[in-house]
């Protein structure tokens, strides 16, 4: 998946969040930034977005220690939500309540999209169970 795919995915995502789900989020993933889109939920509640598209089902959802890690940087009345889409469904983790598990070690690609270059990154795998929210795909 391109980069310019991503985004349209992200900016798709964000128009449904904003329109079906009262929603009032933002979109500035083509920065950089830490989070990929900045606003408000549905009670009022300042928060931020990061979101993974993944064309591959995980039955649990990667999330690198050092991005959770800049999430949780950003002032304590926002929201953190990690927000995860592949094949068999969409997640949404609220970081700021959810227990991380003990991290490992994992060899991955040095960037999710660029390039064939890997590294070993400290990741969280979170538990679909842990996600705050879920949307199963109904064809999987």
């Amino acid at each position: 998946m391109k980069i310019e795919q991503v985004h349209k995915l992200e900016q798709s995502y964000i128009l449904l969040l904003n329109t079906f789900d009262g929603w009032n989020l933002e979109w500035c993933g083509g920065a950089y930034e830490h989070y990929d889109a900045i606003g408000t939920s549905p009670k009022g509640m300042n928060c931020v977005v990061e979101f993974k598209f993944r064309n591959k089902y995980y039955k649990t959802k990667m999330l690198e220690v050092y991005k959770y890690e800049k999430l949780m940087e950003m002032p304590d009345d926002y929201v953190k939500i990690y927000s995860v889409h592949d094949p068999k469904g969409s997640y949404m983790f609220w970081l700021n309540e959810l227990t991380v598990p003990d991290p490992e070690e994992m060899y991955c690609p040095k960037t999710s999209l660029w390039g064939g270059q890997k590294l070993n990154k400290s990741v969280y795998l979170l538990e679909e169970s842990q996600a705050l929210t879920i949307t199963y795909n109904e064809n999987n």
